[in-house]
């Protein structure tokens, strides 16, 4: 049944409701010569005359009595589900549907969803995270995060914060080791390299060199597909690692990582959050967009300043 059909058949009901065609029309916010129109079009597509009307006042014939009767529990039965759509759209219960990435996302996302569910109670998270791309409509995502922007047409993309790759060790590496020197004294250090989960290629270093970013493979002394356990072979000793500030910043901060041969350090991608439209979206959805991107947008706890870099440097001459 055409759209317009329905809204006919509503306001030939909301008229026999009314006892007037104008009353009709204003519930409707129509104009009268409007609704008029419509209910003279179902009419002229039902083949039958519906209403006795004069200037004054309006009967139901026998047909309409018929067709009121047999539409009114249909019609009851859509003021029920636009009333439930729209009560969805504007409360704040029922479940929210959020992707991210599995490597170093927890720690970015808890404390976000924490404080949403401290002020919001009734909204059931469920999230989901992994490294791979999934398909964002059959997934049924309200709100996804990715590192890089989404590959997918249709999606709304806000950029949160630059991810910073930075080459750092533990001191008690490079108590051992000393510092490199340079990009190529790497090659005579114990290198970790980060083989993906999903697509088990061994992932490049990505360096500034002269403003451009390049690509650089070194022999790993340790691989792995989980960012965090490489996290915790560079905290150990192990290796020098080239990590993301979403892991590494409150590390660097702390002293116990050092960052190294900061003219290289790269920003060649950015965390984004993304979502499905900017209309229709429910209440609890836009809250928790709202909410992310006022915590993470430009996030001075994961953005390291060049300042910061420098002085986490330097301290580790100055112990």
């Amino acid at each position: 049944m055409a759209i317009n059909e329905l809204r006919s058949i509503a306001m030939f009901a909301k008229a026999v409701e009314l006892g007037s065609i104008r009353q009709a029309a204003l519930a409707q916010g129509v104009t009268p010569q409007a609704a008029t129109q419509a209910i003279a079009l179902l009419e002229k597509h039902l083949g039958v005359r519906l209403l006795h009307r004069t200037t004054r006042s309006l009967a139901l014939t026998a047909e309409g009595q018929q067709f009121l009767e047999d539409a009114q529990p249909a019609l009851a039965t859509l003021e029920r589900a636009v009333g439930n759509a729209r009560a969805g759209k504007e409360g704040m219960a029922g479940p929210l549907r959020i992707v991210g990435p599995k490597s170093s996302f927890a720690g970015i996302l808890l404390p976000v969803l924490d404080e949403f569910c401290r002020t919001h109670p009734d909204v059931r998270p469920d999230v989901q995270l992994d490294d791979g791309i999934g398909d964002w409509v059959l997934d049924r995502v309200d709100v996804g995060f990715r590192i890089g922007a989404s590959a997918q047409d249709g999606v709304i993309s806000r950029r949160l914060f630059p991810v910073q790759l930075i080459v750092c060790a533990a001191p008690q590496y490079l108590d051992r080791h000393g510092l490199p020197a340079s990009l190529d004294a790497l090659t005579h250090h114990r290198c970790s390299m980060f083989r993906h989960p999903v697509s088990g290629k061994v992932s490049p270093w990505y360096l500034n060199v002269d403003g451009t970013v390049e690509q650089r493979h070194f022999t790993p002394a340790f691989y792995s597909n989980d960012t965090e356990l490489e996290l915790q072979a560079v905290l150990s000793g192990q290796v020098v690692g080239q990590l993301a500030n979403l892991s590494a910043a409150v590390h660097i901060r702390s002293g116990r990582l050092v960052p190294l041969l900061l003219p290289h350090l790269s920003t060649p991608i950015a965390l984004h959050l993304y979502y499905g439209s900017r209309n229709a979206l429910p209440g609890r959805v836009r809250a928790f967009i709202d909410l992310a991107i006022a915590r993470l947008r430009d996030s001075h706890e994961f953005v390291l300043t060049s300042e910061e870099l420098a002085a986490a440097h330097a301290a580790y001459h100055q112990r």
